[in-house]
């Protein structure tokens, strides 16, 4: 345990710190990630981006929000990520035992019809559970490429709940480290056990709008500028709500080739 100082010295610090690292060290493959994704939406396949519990929110981050535009087919499972309850029905017991049933990722791509020209945007801090493992596996057997949203410090403290024994950054075909360290949380109070505010949603978000916004200007450099859910302040209201309706009918359009 640290000492105590200003804890909101203690987070800002930490964000900053885990920020450069990604600026400086995953830099490549956030670019890397960013030609695979622009290349499947050129093809007019999927990035299918998957995660439980609060990667959640990283999932949704992707797509649909504003600044955000179709090619990403976001997969929540209301089952592993609807925490509000917390206990009773839908509570968090239920979903933390759902995320590392085995066999899940099988029944989960059952429900699509997707292609080799694929890739999968798979989200987990821990990088341990068995769900998000199972989805990334049978997800490259169906040929897709996948892509892991990880941090390896994590991964590092923790042991696998997969059969396989394996973790997810041990099966992804390209892993970026979100740099949330062990534990996730990192700030310390003199008097208090463990550390409180956790890191990972502030570097899993940042890494993917710096993925989305490479893979928009790919897009673009191409000759296939993407249609982005925008903000009236941008736009004016009628070019904005034009906009919002072209983007979700593009979205639509796209996500038709997994029903066939």
């Amino acid at each position: 345990m640290i000492p105590t100082r200003d804890v909101i010295d203690q987070y800002l610090t930490a964000a900053r710190s885990a920020l450069e690292a990604i600026g400086d060290q995953e830099r490549p493959r956030v670019l890397e990630a960013a030609a695979v994704f622009a290349r499947t939406i050129q093809r007019g396949r999927l990035v299918h981006v998957f995660g439980t519990g609060h990667s959640r929110m990283a999932v949704e981050e992707v797509f649909p929000r504003y600044g955000s535009f179709p090619g990403f087919h976001p997969i929540v499972e209301l089952s592993m990520t609807y925490h509000n309850p917390v206990v009773g029905a839908n509570g968090q017991r239920q979903a933390m035992f759902l995320e590392n049933v085995q066999g899940y990722g099988e029944v989960l791509w059952r429900n699509f019809a997707t292609d080799p020209a694929d890739a999968l945007f798979a989200i987990s801090t821990s990088g341990s559970n068995a769900v998000t493992i199972d989805v990334a596996r049978v997800a490259k057997r169906l040929g897709m490429i996948v892509v892991a949203l990880t941090s390896r410090a994590h991964a590092q403290a923790t042991s696998s709940r997969h059969e396989s024994g394996l973790k997810l950054h041990e099966i992804a075909d390209l892993v970026i480290d979100n740099h949330a360290p062990a534990g996730d949380s990192v700030v310390w109070i003199e008097g208090l056990e463990t550390p409180v505010a956790p890191l990972s949603s502030v570097t899993s978000c940042a890494i993917v709008n710096l993925i989305k916004a490479e893979v928009a200007r790919i897009l673009v450099e191409a000759g296939s500028p993407p249609k982005v859910l925008t903000a009236t302040c941008h736009l004016g209201a009628d070019r904005a709500r034009a906009l919002f309706e072209e983007t979700y009918d593009d979205y639509r359009r796209r996500v038709g080739v997994l029903y066939r």
